[in-house]
């Protein structure tokens, strides 16, 4: 069995994240989308929140389920059989952060792959950080998430 782990924040999650999980679902045969609990971190959402809506999101996809993790989302990919760690590009600048973690990933663990999906051109511009802040400013966020963040937010 092909397991990905597709991890990160999802602060809320977004229609770019949505895009990747989707795709993602229809090459692997589990993605567990991996949500990584930072204390250092401020989050916006409870990791609750955020495991909710991917849930909800994903309802249709029996392949796709959620998690929350501390520490290396390496050490956590192998604790859960993953072979392949998901990660989507929205820009080249994207590129050059993720590819560095990429490579000490595969220093650390070497049986663990990372396969990049660029995020479709209409969401690249999508960053769950921009998404906060027009949460925070009472902005028309619906554009940007899907919609299991519309309707419980």
């Amino acid at each position: 069995m092909k397991t990905a782990l597709f991890p990160g924040s999802f602060d809320p999650l977004t229609l770019g994240h949505e895009d990747v999980v989707r795709r993602a679902a229809a090459l692997f045969d589990r993605v567990v989308v991996g949500i990584g609990v930072n204390s250092n971190k401020k989050n916006m959402f409870s990791p609750e929140q955020r495991m909710a809506w991917i849930e909800t999101a994903f309802a249709d996809l029996p392949q796709v389920g959620v998690a929350c993790y501390q520490g290396l989302t390496v050490d956590y990919a192998k604790s859960i059989g993953a072979q392949f760690i998901v990660r989507g590009l929205r820009n080249p600048a994207d590129f050059e952060f993720e590819k560095a973690i990429a490579q000490t990933n595969r220093e650390l663990e070497p049986g663990i792959e990372t396969v990049f999906f660029q995020t479709g051109a209409r969401f690249s511009h999508i960053a769950s950080s921009h998404v906060r802040e027009i949460i925070r400013y009472g902005g028309d966020y619906r554009l940007f998430v899907p919609d299991a963040v519309r309707t419980t937010s």
